[in-house]
């Protein structure tokens, strides 16, 4: 079924005024992926134009895509896409700032606290006595990563956990959105072993102090870089500061394309959305972005690596995850974030004029509106 664009308008309008307890039927439910299929297929339509147009774009075993030195591809990526995954390391539930992208937007002061002394690995918290046993028993991961929430609010106490990690000759990365950064304690992160830090370069609006930092993490530590979801925001600031941030000598840009949550979805409301997979919903002009900007970066011959962390890229790092952890074939935990699908947030792409499905059926017999049999 390939509903057409006024058919799909109709039906969300009444999906989007029913209560919470409604259930769907299944016809409605055919309708509603119909509609999902037909602004998937355009958005990919717009994107595969995108990338014929990047002259020498280049892939990561059909994974994920990028521009520029493969050399400087983030190893923390490699790890996640080919490797035994993201293994994410947790300590501190706090941040300095509040990003409207923030997954945790509005909860900031509610996240509950790891624990006193304590580590979360793998969803278990462990002392980091018992980091000698953990590694002990399981096999080594190719990589682990630093998250949750801003790890400088406390870094002093990450520098032993590093080091452990770092004698056992694991490739470690860690998240920041470096205002709190300093040339002490970043010398500090590259002297315990971190091998990659990533600066979230937009939570700052590219401000000066963190391109400075990011230059200084460059004394310090081998792999550095930016990983930033691409808004209009973070876009337009970098190519105010470009040839400032390129001279800091970075290896690589990971352009994260945003997905919304429960969290942060109402700081986009009234944007184009589309939903990947019926998994992340995200913002239609996200990943346009990001292809643009790779596309700038290759024809001006950027010596780093700039990669496409796109909903594509993520529904590869869910299957490589879980094909290394043995599961059945298939298996993935790849999924939306919404217990229940928002429809009201589907209504602007569907009343934009300038946005076409790339072809229309009428709908069958028993799907149109007042056929159909509650």
């Amino acid at each position: 079924m390939k509903i057409s664009k006024k058919d799909a308008l109709m039906w969300f309008e009444f999906f989007s005024i029913l209560s919470e307890d409604e259930e769907i039927m299944v016809k409605q439910q055919e309708i509603i992926y119909s509609t999902f299929a037909q602004i998937e297929a355009a958005i990919d339509h717009r994107n595969d134009t995108l990338m014929s147009e990047i002259k020498s774009l280049k892939t990561l075993e059909n994974r994920t895509i990028y521009v520029g030195n493969e050399s400087k591809f983030p190893k923390g990526c490699s790890s996640c896409l080919l490797g035994s995954g993201l293994s994410a390391i947790r300590k501190t539930n706090k941040c300095n700032i509040e990003c409207k992208f923030c997954y945790n937007y509005g909860g900031l002061d509610d996240i509950p606290p790891v624990g006193e002394g304590m580590w979360e690995i793998g969803g278990t918290k462990f002392y980091e006595k018992d980091i000698d046993l953990l590694l002990s028993i399981y096999q080594k991961p190719t990589g682990i990563s630093y998250v949750y929430l801003e790890p400088f609010m406390e870094i002093e106490k990450y520098y032993s956990v590093i080091k452990k990690f770092s004698d056992a000759g694991i490739h470690q990365h860690l998240y920041t959105n470096g205002t709190l950064a300093t040339e002490e304690t970043l010398k500090a992160l590259g002297e315990a072993g971190l091998n990659e830090i990533r600066f979230n370069l937009g939570a700052a609006n590219c401000s000066d102090k963190v391109i400075k930092n990011i230059a200084i993490a460059k004394k310090y530590i081998k792999n550095v870089g930016i990983e930033t979801p691409m808004t209009p925001e973070f876009f337009q600031a970098f190519f105010k500061k470009k040839e400032k941030i390129l001279a800091t000598k970075l290896d690589f840009i990971n352009c994260a394309e945003l997905h919304l949550n429960e969290n942060n979805i109402d700081n986009y409301r009234g944007e184009n959305m589309y939903i990947s997979r019926h998994g992340y919903i995200s913002p239609t002009w996200s990943r346009e972005l990001t292809l643009k900007f790779m596309k700038i970066a290759d024809e001006e011959n950027w010596d780093i690596a700039v990669h496409d962390c796109s909903n594509h890229t993520k529904f590869a790092r869910s299957l490589n995850l879980s094909s290394k952890e043995g599961k059945w074939f298939g298996a993935s935990n790849y999924a939306c974030e919404f217990s229940k699908i928002p429809y009201q947030v589907f209504l602007p792409i569907l009343r934009d004029e300038n946005f076409k499905f790339l072809s229309e059926e009428e709908l069958p017999d028993g799907y149109k509106a007042g056929e159909m049999i509650f």
